[in-house]
């Protein structure tokens, strides 16, 4: 496989999991951190893809809400409101939790139904994004000691 096409699988793995999709992109960053890749490049693709993963929830908030009155929503009222309470009630700042498991990909959702300007989204998604992977680079590669 070339090295173009680790790359890019990174990539995608990175932007695939960040979206509603359930998947996982740290393990396929790790294992190319240990196989020697660039750090930069592999912190850098993973860190775009996923930032741009989360824009794309962001525009799904922002069209799906429309259609929460219907029967194929995927989310009920009750947890679409509770959702929405704990965005209101916790703000913005909350995003900067948008690379945690569980919690993220949604988060980055209800972001789009409150319609959080994008400029902010942008910076705090992307301050956590390349936060995790930062640490996550630092752990494998031994960087902190």
């Amino acid at each position: 496989m070339t090295d173009l096409a680790l790359y890019a699988g990174l990539f995608l793995a990175a932007l695939a999991a960040a979206t509603i999709l359930p998947m996982q992109s740290e393990a396929v960053l790790v294992g190319l951190l240990l196989a020697d890749y660039s750090p930069i490049w592999l912190l850098t693709l993973a860190s775009i893809g996923n930032v741009l993963g989360s824009v794309i929830n962001w525009y799904l908030g922002r069209g799906i809400a429309r259609f929460q009155d219907r029967r194929w929503f995927p989310v009920g009222p009750e947890a679409l409101s509770r959702a929405e309470a704990w965005y209101r009630r916790y703000g913005r700042w909350s995003l900067l939790l948008s690379w945690a498991p569980v919690v993220g990909d949604p988060l980055t959702v209800v972001a789009g139904i409150l319609r959080e300007p994008m400029p902010v989204f942008l910076l705090l998604v992307t301050i956590a994004k390349v936060g995790r992977y930062l640490v996550l680079a630092a752990i494998t590669l031994n960087w902190l000691v």
